[in-house]
């Protein structure tokens, strides 16, 4: 579950793990359990586990996560939303529109998150727990790895999984997985080899960081090769038919774009480890499918789906009036999230030559008003994000100095001057009375008049080419009504300015078309937020990612790719750290996006047949993982009418 934010057509599930993508913040501090150690004279480290810094809190005889109920019942159902269509039941293809949580069903090496995405564990961050693997074993210096795996693991269809699963699925990625990814597990992993049906080793490429490298061996999905070899599917065709995996839940049906429900396996392998106390706790888990968030809205109001994730401000702000919540039917709650916001924003394709501009950049940022839009159609319930790590110790604040100086200064003259002397740059301020902010107005006009770009007939602006200043800003059918209001009132304010700023309402498929192909000139997507570093942000901010549907803004900077390759070879939480308050600094300045807003709580309403431990861990709120179904309460409400 993410923090409330318009919804907007989802993104394939290709998409990777918090950990997979951003690294993880190794948890530091006393009372912390230190993996047990190999021979000394071999300096090799045998452990239950993985972070990088080797401190795992949960000791290797842990009986359950600290946050779980150990105790909750096992049943029910719980059933949510999505918007707009599927064609696919394979996420690993970029070609099609898969079908939500289609990636629940496989495993990896290493637990890095539950089946449908919750962080796990839930309350630390960066540690990666053992779960096709019962003990992995590396030397200090992380030239390899071997991973000793659980030998009663197994498929869904009851065939064994082993060594050669994992080394078949290595191999598959290398072969037909998404090409950046590809490419990015090439050029680090050397080789992959089952020494015996239980135990695999990877040895990774030299003078290289070692970060993120066994964490990316060790959540890769895994592959049955029988089901493979014998079916002749590739892994970058969407299709409909599944390879089985070996996780809690399997697929039980679908109508392609109606529903998918997936349900409990209760011939899970490894349903009785102590990673899993507690958790998977749904007999089936169900995804009703919705033109639109409106019709979904109203479906939930009748109970045809009955959890919801509201993503929508105005909504949950005026929208909460039906009967079933004014007879204590559907409880609302609000969640604390522990984590920096997602970073969402208006992304600027920076593959357009007259956006290259970072003047251009700057002068179209000033037309939000996040003021007004806040107030006028989100109630006032947001917060304006402008940082990549916004209230954690990673973001950049004022001017560089002390250690942040040093290290920028390092970097000769890929630095532009101007990032060594000003303020890290925030979000601006407006006025909250009037969409049009005449103050920031006339700052942009200068700023667009300095690039090159004058108004000029019928008051429209132009280049020295006579070109006109053109914005198509595509956005989805199946967002919210408040998703589009707030697209429309900043192309509004674009066109005071005199740019042709187009709106296009498009449908689902079209739009992760377009989206996928970096067609458009600005949209509403996000990067993700982070906490450490690892191979993950050049995947997502690096030039060689550039064309890749996880950078959206098309970013190629140098100075951008030097501070991560450099975050990833520090020696230190603290110098790490400095490079990363550095490269929040830096993805400021760059200014790839309008930041947009965010909540400091996550917003769920409910049938209240659904319950979860009093104390919610930091990093999830855990709801397909970790929450349970009351019977009880459940009859209650059948027997009342509330629910068929």
């Amino acid at each position: 579950m993410t923090r409330p934010v318009s919804p907007l057509a989802s993104k394939s599930a290709l998409t990777l793990t918090r950990r997979g993508l951003m690294g993880g913040a190794a948890a530091l501090g006393a009372g912390l359990m230190m993996p047990r150690r190999g021979r000394a004279q071999d300096n090799l480290i045998r452990a239950h586990g993985y972070s990088y810094y080797g401190n795992l809190s949960y000791a290797e005889d842990f009986e359950h996560f600290n946050y779980v109920n150990p105790d909750a019942p096992k049943g029910g159902e719980i059933s949510e939303y999505a918007s707009g269509t599927f064609d696919s039941m394979n996420p690993f293809s970029r070609r099609g529109r898969a079908g939500r949580y289609s990636h629940a069903i496989y495993e990896s090496l290493l637990l890095t998150s539950g089946p449908f995405g919750d962080a796990t564990p839930a309350d630390v961050y960066d540690e990666l727990y053992g779960l096709l693997a019962h003990t992995i074993e590396y030397p200090e210096t992380k030239d390899w790895v071997i991973f000793h795996m659980r030998p009663e693991a197994h498929f869904s269809d009851g065939t064994p999984l082993t060594a050669h699963d994992v080394v078949f699925s290595n191999d598959l990625i290398l072969e037909q997985g998404l090409p950046s990814y590809a490419e990015a597990v090439r050029q680090r992993v050397l080789s992959a080899v089952a020494l015996d049906d239980h135990t695999v080793k990877f040895e990774f490429a030299p003078n290289i960081s070692r970060r993120s490298l066994i964490d990316q061996v060790g959540y890769q999905s895994v592959f049955s090769k029988r089901w493979y070899e014998e079916t002749g599917a590739r892994l970058d065709e969407p299709r409909m038919e599944i390879s089985p995996g070996s996780g809690p839940y399997v697929l039980d049906s679908f109508e392609v774009n109606r529903r998918i429900t997936y349900r409990r396996d209760p011939n899970y392998w490894a349903k009785d480890l102590p990673i899993n106390v507690g958790r998977n706790n749904f007999d089936r888990i169900r995804v009703e499918y919705f033109s639109d968030d409106a019709a979904a809205f109203e479906a939930f109001k009748t109970g045809e789906y009955t959890f919801r994730a509201e993503g929508n401000s105005r909504q949950w702000a005026i929208g909460y009036d039906f009967p079933a919540v004014e007879r204590g039917w559907v409880k609302r709650e609000e969640i604390p999230d522990g984590t920096p916001p997602t970073a969402l924003g208006f992304v600027f394709n920076l593959n357009r030559p007259f956006l290259q501009d970072r003047r251009v950049r700057e002068a179209l940022s000033l037309a939000y008003n996040f003021e007004w839009t806040n107030q006028q159609l989100q109630y006032g319930l947001m917060s304006q994000r402008y940082s990549y790590s916004q209230g954690s110790p990673l973001e950049a604040t004022g001017v560089p100095e002390g250690a942040e100086l040093a290290f920028l200064q390092s970097l000769g003259d890929l630095v532009p001057p101007e990032l060594l002397t000003e303020e890290a740059v925030t979000a601006h301020s407006s006025s909250a009375d009037q969409l049009i902010d005449r103050r920031n107005m006339r700052r942009a006009n200068r700023l667009l008049e300095e690039a090159g770009w004058t108004v000029g007939d019928q008051g429209l602006r132009r280049n020295a080419e006579g070109q006109r200043m053109v914005i198509q800003f595509p956005y989805s059918t199946a967002g919210s009504a408040t998703a589009e209001a707030i697209i429309e009132s900043f192309l509004d304010n674009l066109r005071t300015m005199g740019i042709d700023a187009q709106g296009q309402r498009i449908d689902p498929a079209q739009y992760t078309e377009r989206e996928r192909n970096h067609d458009y000139d600005m949209i509403l997507d996000s990067y993700p937020a982070f906490l450490d570093t690892g191979t993950g942000l050049l995947q997502r901010f690096g030039s060689e990612a550039a064309d890749d549907l996880f950078n959206p803004a098309a970013l190629r900077s140098p100075l951008v790719d030097e501070i991560i390759n450099i975050s990833l070879v520090t020696e230190s939480p603290e110098d790490r750290d400095t490079t990363l308050r550095a490269l929040d600094r830096v993805l400021r300045w760059e200014r790839i996006m309008v930041p947009l807003w965010y909540s400091a709580n996550q917003w769920f309403a409910y049938w209240d047949m659904y319950r979860h431990p009093e104390e919610t861990p930091r990093y999830s709120a855990g709801v397909l993982d970790w929450w349970w179904y009351d019977a009880e309460r459940a009859a209650e409400l059948r027997a009342a009418g509330a629910l068929r």
